[in-house]
């Protein structure tokens, strides 16, 4: 039985979205969220930063901090004529860490591939066994070595970051590309960010798209916005914003937020796709309750504004403010709330208290 694979991006992955220039006054459009330019620094975790000051929307580039690289996870897909490998990963779906390390180092020692990237899985997340780099690498290269692109992948990921070993970027490099080549999306995705930097690879934009729509292809929602901003901003591929909206639409149905952003900012101004504005608040809604401070600032504008729903000032003004505290102030919606009457301005904070207090 083939089975997912889950592997944490662990570097260069794309920032949230980067504030745009709001308008307050009723117009019947919401500013874009899409990332601004920003120059990477290879490698770095997952992370989402603060929104920089108010500026129009720019060509996207991954965005990366000072600090390592976590390590990956990986969950292999055991082999489809192999019900004993099941057994492996049946426990360590149900966090039986212990019995999945027993039968996986029995099955390793037959020459078990699948089985030797679940060991290189445990020892570098300390699932089951205390976590030791060295031998998950050595597990991943015996893995690699026989073939499996998943473990080609993780340990692509510990020589990038120095884990178990000194850092080696070439060879990292390589393991990526044969992995892509034999169809794992995240190795695509991670190499595509690489060409896109420019710093690790020659940068070439081609390639980089070329790369991201391959792991896109195979439903990979990080992959997917990305290629998306690309095809908005004409970046590497044409400029076609019907196909940029249908790949927002895919990565938002995966609960991507930062697709579904720009996916509810497109739908409420019709661009790329018909306009449905009682949609796109529903789905500013859901990604202003998933943590989006860029949903919540859109939110708080139509809900005061009445533009696409029923005004609702007091709902509003409790998005604004969590916004604020996320870094995404606004001053002109600060304006409205101090000449807000007194009942209504309380209930809105009292509402925003209530929200931040139950995260």
């Amino acid at each position: 039985m083939k089975l997912p694979c889950i592997i944490a991006l662990a570097t260069l992955l794309l920032t949230g979205p980067a504030a745009a220039q709001l308008q307050i006054a009723p117009p019947a459009t919401i500013p874009s969220a899409t990332p601004e330019k920003q120059k990477p620094k290879p490698p770095a975790p997952a992370k989402k930063e603060a929104a920089p000051a108010p500026k129009p929307s720019a060509s996207p580039k991954p965005a990366a901090s000072s600090k390592p690289a976590p390590s990956p996870t990986v969950i292999p897909a055991p082999p489809t004529d192999n019900s004993n490998a099941d057994l492996v990963f049946g426990a360590y779906q149900r966090g039986q860490y212990k019995t999945a390390f027993e039968l996986a180092t029995a099955r390793a020692q037959s020459g078990d591939p699948k089985a030797m990237t679940m060991l290189g899985e445990l020892y570098s997340n300390a699932m089951g066994i205390r976590r030791d780099y060295a031998k998950a690498a050595e597990w991943y290269k015996r893995a690699a070595d026989a073939g499996d692109r998943e473990a080609m992948f993780a340990l692509a990921m510990l020589r990038i970051s120095g884990r178990g070993g000194a850092v080696d970027k070439g060879e990292a490099v390589k393991l990526m590309a044969s992995a892509a080549k034999l169809g794992e999306p995240k190795a695509a995705y991670n190499l595509a960010l690489l060409y896109l930097d420019g710093q690790t690879l020659p940068q070439d934009v081609r390639r980089s798209a070329e790369l991201l729509r391959q792991a896109a292809d195979a439903g990979l929602p990080e992959a997917q916005y990305a290629l998306a901003t690309f095809y908005k901003e004409g970046t590497g591929v044409a400029k076609d914003p019907e196909r940029a909206v249908r790949l927002l639409q895919a990565a938002s149905l995966a609960d991507n937020v930062d697709a579904e952003v720009e996916y509810a900012i497109a739908m409420f101004n019709g661009t790329g796709t018909p306009k449905n504005q009682p949609a796109a608040v529903a789905l500013l809604r859901k990604a202003s309750r998933q943590g989006s401070a860029i949903a919540q600032n859109r939110l708080a504008w139509v809900l005061i504004n009445g533009a696409g729903v029923a005004v609702d000032k007091v709902e509003g003004f409790k998005w604004h403010l969590v916004a604020k505290t996320a870094g995404k102030g606004d001053p002109e919606l600060d304006k409205q709330l101090s000449d807000l009457p007194a009942d209504e301005r309380a209930k809105a904070e009292a509402a925003a208290r209530k929200w931040l207090g139950s995260k």
